[in-house]
């Protein structure tokens, strides 16, 4: 199992920032679906202010650069990114071509053990 946080900003616009919550309370089951289908075991995002920080859990041998734009072969997945992306700005530390940022990790409470 692999693990991953990124993080992005939604708009500056609280409307839109109500909307990004309501949709992701009534996911659309096959964008979901698609989700588990390229990999990803877990997702959570979680907002502070504008800043979104998702955590992911994926199977091994899972590449974000890789496996998430399998995803847009699914028209319905890519109708749901199409949307989130009218409620988002890109990360200001995403590299070239991408949205999300890759986080590093620091911490975690099982290197204690």
């Amino acid at each position: 199992m692999q693990s991953y946080g990124l993080t992005l900003l939604l708009r500056d616009d609280l409307a839109a920032i109500e909307r990004y919550k309501q949709h992701h309370r009534q996911v659309w089951p096959e964008v979901a679906a698609c989700l588990r289908r390229i990999g990803v075991r877990e997702m959570r995002i979680y907002l502070l202010g504008r800043r979104l920080f998702m955590y992911l859990e994926a199977a091994d041998g899972f590449d974000p650069d890789a496996d998430f734009p399998r995803a847009n072969t699914d028209p319905r997945y890519q109708e749901w990114d199409e949307l989130m992306r009218t409620l988002q700005e890109k990360a200001p530390e995403a590299g070239p071509g991408g949205w999300w940022a890759a986080m590093e990790e620091v911490f975690d409470l099982n290197w204690t053990s």
